[in-house]
């Protein structure tokens, strides 16, 4: 299994090589940066599964990292600011989740656990919900909509839509369609394809101008960016 991968940030060089120390314990990938702007060049160089951020740094403070973060990464404040003030505001700024100095490891370790599997859950529930513009679908309980109105897809319908949506702005050929939905009780050939894209666009109404061809080449979906 993957280690999950987490950046301390703690300029208390002591206070950062304990919390370090715990987590790799705990299998964790962990690293530590001592200042605001040395996290966020980490950041950008590599991929974090979650950030234990001091508030008060030199220079650059944790507030304005998490800020810069953007809510992309999970946050797990850390502080000795405890007035109910500072934490809402921390919170506000894109915090996760929040614990005071001085703190116990294993409350450390308790949060930074709770908050991992927070993200797993919330990454796979947006694996499983696909959107582009107003047009949405729902993997598990197979449900399409267009502008907030559910639309009735046959089988074939919800998978090729859904195979194009997972690969937004990519074109694929009929072939690669072809293997990306057939499965069982589905059984698709070459030129059944566009007899299927054309019976979608219909059904997809108002939604239909997200499903582009590509003369020559296949079909995609447009890209929401």
């Amino acid at each position: 299994m993957k280690k999950a991968r987490i950046l301390v940030v703690e300029d208390e060089r002591d206070v950062k090589d304990l919390m370090l120390l715990h987590l790799k314990r705990e299998g964790y990938d962990a690293e530590g940066a001592e200042n605001g702007e040395e996290a966020l060049q980490l950041v950008r160089q590599g991929y974090y599964d979650l950030v234990v951020l001091d508030w008060m740094l030199p220079g650059l403070s944790g507030l304005e990292v998490c800020k810069s973060l953007k809510q992309k990464i999970p946050v797990l404040m850390v502080t000795a600011r405890a007035d109910a003030a500072d934490i809402v505001l921390g919170l506000e700024m894109g915090a996760d989740d929040y614990i005071t100095k001085p703190f116990e490891i294993p409350v450390l370790l308790a949060r930074t656990r709770a908050l991992l599997r927070r993200a797993v859950f919330s990454n796979e529930a947006e694996r499983r919900q696909l959107q582009i513009g107003s047009l949405r679908a729902d993997l598990e309980s197979y449900e399409v909509s267009c502008d907030g109105k559910g639309l009735e897809l046959t089988r074939s319908e919800f998978k090729l839509l859904t195979a194009l949506m997972q690969h937004q702005g990519k074109v694929l050929s009929r072939d690669r369609l072809i293997q990306l939905i057939q499965g069982e009780n589905v059984s698709v050939v070459d030129r059944a394809i566009d007899t299927h894209v054309f019976t979608l666009r219909k059904k997809l109404g108002p939604c239909s101008e997200v499903v582009e061809t590509i003369r020559g080449v296949g079909y995609r979906v447009k890209s929401s960016e």
